[in-house]
């Protein structure tokens, strides 16, 4: 039993064949997909796809680089939309800070989606890119006021982060980039967190992991991540797969 902890099954890539990606998923072992929401406007079509298939839960959220077109969203309306039974975490959000957009903005929609998880209990889905110190920070700040968990998705951040993350509490998520050539240091990250942290994820339609990098990513693609993390660490296959579904619902409760 595999989980994609992180997909976008509403993007057009996957949308326009969805019936065979999500049959293609189930026939590779994947059991359950979380697709992920990364602007308010999506949430309806994502709650959607969720509710016409047993296997896919969702999330509600912004991307850091959608905060312009979502800059009056706050705390309020993104708890509105967790009292549906599909709704299993918040995000994804964070800080993108690699084009320097908006840098304000986000920071002040990622606090607003930590009110949001502390308030429903629901984890967080956290995106960082090039922004490690002021994401840990903001964490920080917040954990210190009220308690809440969460996820770094698509972690391809150094190893002083990760260690930082998992202290906090957080899981961190492993996507194709880690099967890519010339990411020895994150490999390396991987063989230094507890595997009781470690969630798999595709991010498809995107990262594709070897041997489809540059096609377009899928759920049932995640078998290679999985593969290739499992012999790099040590572990059995199924093992691993089991492991990492554990985690999943350990902090995917709902």
């Amino acid at each position: 039993m595999i989980v994609d902890s992180h997909c976008h099954l509403n993007f057009n890539q996957i949308k326009c064949d969805l019936e065979g990606v999500i049959s293609r998923a189930l026939g590779s072992g994947v059991s359950l997909m979380q697709s992920i929401c990364t602007s308010m406007d999506e949430f309806d079509e994502i709650k959607a796809i969720a509710d016409a298939f047993s296997q896919v839960y969702c999330s509600v959220g912004v991307h850091p680089l959608n905060v312009e077109k979502n800059a009056l969203v706050d705390h309020r309306e993104i708890l509105s939309k967790c009292s549906f039974a599909k709704v299993s975490g918040i995000g994804e959000t964070g800080l993108d800070y690699f084009k320097s957009q908006n840098i304000e903005l986000q920071k002040h929609i990622f606090e607003q989606h930590i009110i949001a998880a502390q308030e429903s209990g629901l984890p967080i889905i956290i995106h960082s890119r090039s922004a490690e110190r002021d994401t840990v920070e903001i964490l920080r700040q917040h954990m210190k006021r009220r308690g809440f968990t969460g996820v770094m998705h698509c972690f391809t951040g150094s190893l002083e982060f990760a260690q930082e993350c998992v202290e906090l509490g957080l899981y961190i998520s492993a996507s194709g980039v880690v099967t890519f050539k010339n990411t020895d240091a994150l490999k390396n990250v991987f063989k230094n967190i507890p595997i009781s942290r470690i969630l798999v994820e595709t991010d498809a339609p995107f990262l594709s992991p070897v041997p489809h990098r540059g096609k377009s990513n899928e759920p049932s693609y995640i078998v290679h991540t999985v593969e290739f993390l499992a012999s790099f660490l040590g572990v059995k296959s199924d093992k691993f797969q089991e492991i990492t579904s554990s985690n999943f619902f350990e902090l995917f409760k709902k």
